[in-house]
């Protein structure tokens, strides 16, 4: 139940930032095509360019957001985990973890969560752990209190 909400606060992070670039690439894109060309002409291409940089950024960040959407929807959050990996709820010494996609502190239930990817190093320390196990992070050995 828990990694299901946690996966929805996952997913709708990434709609918002999906929606949040869209919006930035819009606005780009308007002001590029309101650009008129003006007595000065250098004006008129520097504008144009500035707002095509400004697309461009936008349309690299979009695709970044695509690839954590991607990640996201590999992740069966009803599949129990016995070991640390993509998709698993981690509760240790340190905190609670979902190894997902990093989107930071997700507050649930008075209970906070850091939503992390399986490339973080938090994440890359606990990988293949089972509950009971010990791993060593930041010089500090974390106890993993249970998966699932």
């Amino acid at each position: 139940m828990i990694k299901q909400q946690l996966h929805a606060a996952c997913l709708a992070y990434v709609q918002e930032r999906l929606a949040a670039i869209q919006a930035a690439i819009n606005a780009a894109q308007e002001s590029a095509n309101s650009e008129t060309k003006s007595s000065a002409g250098d004006k008129y291409e520097t504008g144009r360019a500035m707002a095509q940089n400004e697309r461009d950024r936008n349309l690299v960040q979009l695709q970044q957001a695509r690839l954590l959407l991607a990640e996201l929807q590999r992740i069966n959050p009803a599949l129990p985990c016995n070991a640390v990996r993509p998709g698993a709820l981690v509760s240790t010494s340190m905190g609670h973890f979902f190894i997902s996609i990093s989107a930071g502190q997700l507050p649930l239930d008075g209970t906070d969560y850091f939503a992390v990817s399986a490339a973080a190093p938090v994440a890359a320390a606990l990988a293949g752990k089972q509950a009971g196990e010990t791993a060593t992070f930041n010089g500090k050995a974390v106890r993993v209190l249970s998966v699932s």
